[in-house]
């Protein structure tokens, strides 16, 4: 049997992860090529929910550099995260992807967004509610903005896919990052974030909308 202290230390861990999408964090990841200079790298921001998971899932893409938790879509300047949590700011829970284009493509950027999304779920997204995390594609160009705009439509004409498809997509505004613990929680705290992606049932549900990953 375990000692009591540490009874109780396990206890306090799996408690904190429970408790939603917030707790302490780094970042990816990938290191860039050594010629490769910030100005050849390009920018992506999708919102799926808690913004830990969306940076697992787009960290373990080839020619992805780095991810960023944040904020988008509110009206109010460098929220807090409790504050976006709260629903007073309008912002949502978002991921900035910097990526190579040479390695990898927005195109493809977005499959991966809609395979790790429930893109028919209005009110938040898995354990998650409310607008702070609600599901989005944030287009930074007239570009992106035509493949956003495709690849939802093309989910809507397609009768295997899950329906209705109300995930937004709109012109990114003021993107603000996230307080430090949230970067790369998921890497700096795995236990608890296993406990919190298991008891949100994402990968579940994530499963039961376009089947088994892979």
């Amino acid at each position: 049997m375990l000692p009591a202290t540490l009874r109780l230390a396990c206890c306090l861990i799996l408690f904190a992860a429970v408790i939603g999408c917030g707790g302490p964090a780094q970042r990816n990841l990938e290191a860039p090529p050594a010629l490769l200079s910030a100005s050849d790298l390009s920018t992506a921001i999708f919102a799926a929910g808690c913004f830990w998971c969306v940076e697992e899932a787009f960290d373990a893409v080839a020619g992805v550099v780095a991810t960023e938790s944040g904020f988008i879509g509110g009206h109010m300047t460098d929220p807090s995260y409790r504050q976006v949590v709260s629903g007073g700011t309008g912002h949502t829970e978002a991921v900035k992807v910097s990526f190579d284009p040479g390695r990898v493509d927005y195109a493809t950027l977005l499959d991966v967004f809609w395979r790790n999304v429930d893109p028919t779920d209005a009110g938040g997204q898995f354990c998650d509610r409310g607008s702070a995390y609600r599901s989005g594609i944030f287009f930074l160009d007239a570009q992106q903005e035509v493949l956003a705009r495709a690849s939802k439509q093309a989910l809507i004409d397609d009768p295997s896919a899950p329906k209705p498809i109300v995930t937004e997509v709109t012109a990114a505004t003021a993107f603000y990052p996230a307080e430090d613990y949230h970067q790369g929680y998921y890497r700096r705290n795995p236990l608890r974030y296993s406990y919190y992606k298991s008891a949100c049932r994402r990968a579940a549900r994530l499963e039961e909308l376009w089947g088994p990953p892979g």
